[in-house]
């Protein structure tokens, strides 16, 4: 009987070097993710709004009221007044407030014809606010009741 020898090759050497690519790929993938989703984190509001059936606003108890026609005439409490006079009178009254010592300015509650052009409702703004009457509110009709099918 005969005894040969037989070559041996060596073993499996543990590998000595970490493979970076899937880790680099997994880190690419939730960095864009982060990214993505980061700026839709910080403008999301949670509120708990009250609900009303179209409730009417109250009348502040110093409200200085606009008005503009369909025509682009400009009214103050019903009177009417080109515009160097609103000015003139709008400034008035902020100083009458300021002088009687209220907490804060009269609020301009403007009322403006569906035909008046967007510049001149504008343009009654930029004046009550250059007065320093810088709460506004918005006049309109509340929409008739539609009856639901």
């Amino acid at each position: 009987m005969a005894f040969g020898r037989f070559e041996r090759t060596p073993g499996q050497t543990p590998m000595s070097e970490i493979n970076v690519t899937p880790l680099v790929d997994v880190m690419m993938v939730l960095l864009v993710i982060f990214i993505l989703t980061a700026p839709l984190l910080g403008s999301a509001l949670k509120l708990d709004l009250p609900q009303a059936q179209g409730a009417s606003a109250s009348a502040a108890a110093q409200a200085v009221r606009l008005s503009v026609d369909a025509q682009g005439q400009v009214f103050l409490d019903d009177q009417p007044m080109a515009l160097d006079a609103l000015a003139q009178a709008l400034k008035s009254r902020a100083a009458q407030a300021i002088a009687a010592g209220q907490a804060e300015l009269p609020e301009v509650q403007l009322q403006a014809d569906t035909q008046v052009p967007y510049g001149r409702v504008v343009e009654v703004m930029d004046l009550a606010q250059l007065a320093g009457l810088n709460r506004m509110g918005f006049v309109t009709q509340r929409k008739p009741d539609t009856p639901k099918p």
